[in-house]
């Protein structure tokens, strides 16, 4: 695909919900930096905010980036560093909205992602038209724990279907489902009719 579009994710870890629906914050992991960074540059995606109020956290992050895009890791790997080097750390959602309104002129259509299918409201290939050939900017949500808190799923414009397989089982890690999701919205396929 050779169209110019405005792709960034964030990843949430505050405010997401815990297995009982409580509103907690959870760690940045070292494999969702890195797993969802190469997924993001595999599929042009601009930035990724890693999104913690956590200072420590945020310093954790800074550091593990750091060492791959400025330190030693970055030297002897320069694929992991361009990868790493989309992610940006921040502090809020808020952030992110007013970074990315500022950057493109215009605030991003944010859609959220869910294991649980609440409102979807729209499709990978809607989403797909409205990124690609009407070049707006898209703001796509992932969460952390167990999946985004009521108060951010309620500031998405729409919800993506959830990804499910032939099995019962839908537990996937976030690193996981970020990957088949950017797949299905600008994955290339074989057949023409698919694109």
């Amino acid at each position: 695909m050779d169209a110019e579009f405005h792709l960034d994710v964030a990843l949430i870890h505050h405010p997401v919900v815990n297995r009982n629906g409580e509103i907690i914050g959870s760690a940045v992991t070292n494999l969702d930096l890195h797993d969802i960074a190469r997924a993001g540059k595999t599929y042009g995606v601009s930035t990724y905010w890693v999104v913690t109020p956590y200072p420590l956290q945020q310093e954790l992050a800074a550091g593990i980036v750091g060492h791959w895009t400025e330190g030693y890791g970055g030297r002897v790997n320069s694929d992991r560093a361009a990868a790493l080097a989309i992610i940006s750390i921040c502090a809020s959602l808020e952030e992110v909205v007013d970074e990315m309104t500022r950057r493109y002129g215009r605030s991003p259509k944010i859609v959220a992602t869910s294991a649980g299918g609440e409102r979807c409201g729209i499709t990978y290939a809607e989403l797909r038209r409205e990124l690609v050939d009407e070049r707006i900017p898209v703001l796509l949500l992932f969460g952390t724990a167990w999946g985004l808190a009521p108060a951010v799923m309620e500031l998405a414009d729409a919800v993506l279907p959830p990804i499910q397989g032939p099995s019962a089982f839908n537990h996937l890690s976030v690193r996981s489902a970020a990957s088949i999701i950017l797949d299905r919205l600008l994955g290339c396929r074989e057949e023409a009719d698919q694109l």
